[in-house]
């Protein structure tokens, strides 16, 4: 069998982390499987879907790499819908409803009201239908045949069709709601595995029943913890924290994937450089039945780690034409954005403002500069430097290191010193020490 999993998306709005997650899942069983990857746009809401989503979805998933093998879109296929529609007719697994939503409210408040299930009460099939009335059309479950599967993530699963409503399956306009449709998909595109959130498992359970009705065997499912903010509820701000905010930000979508493939599961969260690292370790049976907490921070801590790992090629196109793959190698690890280097660029190759210091301090950094100006360069220049240094004045600890780094560079702080003095060339160092010792 090859294994096939899609994502559905709806053109309504760009895709938020949950969705992302949803689709990385996806596609990293597909690619675990050696299978196939399908993206399905659910643009059956002609009112909220545009083409101007349609085309952000697709170029998000790109910036990810989670490109899918192919593509459909569910308004280029009405006329499959309509057949399998009148197919279900025909059986008699779908129906002509004609109440209306207040009507419907109000009995589910009286059911409620007498301590039972709301579920939908069919109508006889004798019963005349309202005069002037368009129906819209539910789909009959058997309710004979008990549903239950087993589940990659919840196990076994078992629903009672008696205690679940007929669901509606199309309007009165004509229009179509999600469930049937995307069953006739699955069916169609040979979907062996759906993967979404446990907010999904009532409507798999009627799902179920509808592959059964059209011939076909159900797909495996698995039913993911929903995603919440480290707080708690899922927040609004998680719910517009997608691609386009992590570019605007400078973070590296693989940072973000690293997360979003092991929170929820008893794998450790670890900076991964590419998806076919990550898919060798996808893994349903590591998921866990507790929510998955989400927390922006992590993604930022993920993507300094993750930095640190990636090689020249990787990000050369990124960076400024004059950085080198020295450069690289040497500030990455201090680096939280790939942007950043471009700051440290005028400390390794150009100038750099004298920094205030004081009295005490310019008077260890005029002796560090007549040190420097007689150290060999070709060693260790920052050991002879320090060692020197501290010799001649007794400074030690951050007395010492501070101001040289500070005269040096201007920054209190960044990559190791001996990689960045070798790199910036002892004329370069010499006159810094001078400068700041003036100032």
């Amino acid at each position: 069998m090859t294994v096939v999993t899609r994502f559905a998306p709806s053109p309504t709005g760009r895709l938020h982390v949950g969705n992302i997650r949803t689709a990385l899942h996806n596609y990293l069983f597909a690619r675990k499987n050696d299978g196939k990857f399908i993206l399905r746009i659910d643009d059956t809401d002609h009112e909220r879907s545009t083409a101007e989503f349609d085309a952000a979805i697709r170029e998000d998933l790109e910036w990810f790499d989670l490109t899918p093998d192919a593509m459909v879109r569910q308004s280029e296929r009405f006329a499959l819908y309509e057949r399998e529609f009148e197919r279900l007719k025909a059986a008699g697994r779908v129906y002509a409803a004609y109440e209306t939503p207040e009507e419907l409210e109000l009995r589910r408040k009286v059911l409620l009201g007498r301590g039972l299930p709301p579920v939908y009460e069919r109508k006889p099939e004798d019963e005349p239908a309202p005069e002037g009335r368009k129906p819209h059309w539910r789909f009959r479950l058997d309710y004979d045949s008990p549903i239950a599967w087993t589940d990659l993530i919840r196990g076994e699963q078992k629903f009672d069709p008696k205690l679940l409503s007929d669901p509606v399956v199309r309007r009165e306009d004509g229009s179509w709601l999600y469930l049937l449709p995307s069953v006739i998909d699955d069916v169609d595109l040979d979907v062996t595995h759906v993967v979404r959130g446990e907010d999904h498992v009532s409507n798999s359970a009627v799902q179920i029943q509808m592959f059964e009705a059209l011939g076909a065997k159900a797909p495996n499912f698995a039913h993911e913890a929903l995603l919440v903010a480290a707080e708690g509820k899922l927040s609004k701000r998680l719910g517009s924290y997608g691609a386009e905010h992590l570019r605007a930000e400078g973070v590296e979508p693989m940072a973000m994937l690293s997360v979003l493939a092991r929170i929820g599961t008893s794998q450790p969260i670890e900076p991964m450089t590419s998806l076919a690292e990550l898919s060798k370790s996808f893994d349903f049976s590591t998921f866990g039945r507790a929510p998955a907490h989400f927390d922006p921070h992590e993604v930022e801590l993920v993507n300094a780690r993750l930095l640190h790992k990636l090689d020249y090629l990787h990000v050369k196109e990124r960076l400024p034409p004059e950085a080198t793959e020295q450069d690289w190698q040497l500030l990455r690890g201090n680096l939280e954005r790939v942007d950043e280097l471009a700051g440290w660029l005028p400390v390794l190759h150009g100038e750099t403002d004298p920094p205030e210091l004081s009295h005490e301090e310019r008077l260890l950094v005029r002796e560090a500069a007549a040190i420097a100006e007689r150290t060999d360069w070709a060693a260790e220049p920052w050991k002879a430097l320090t060692d020197q240094v501290k010799a001649a004045t007794g400074k030690k600890g951050r007395e010492l290191f501070h101001p040289l780094r500070l005269a040096l560079t201007s920054r209190g702080s960044g990559p190791e010193m001996a990689g960045l003095l070798a790199a910036m060339g002892k004329e370069r160092a010499v006159r810094r020490l001078e400068a700041a010792a003036k100032r």
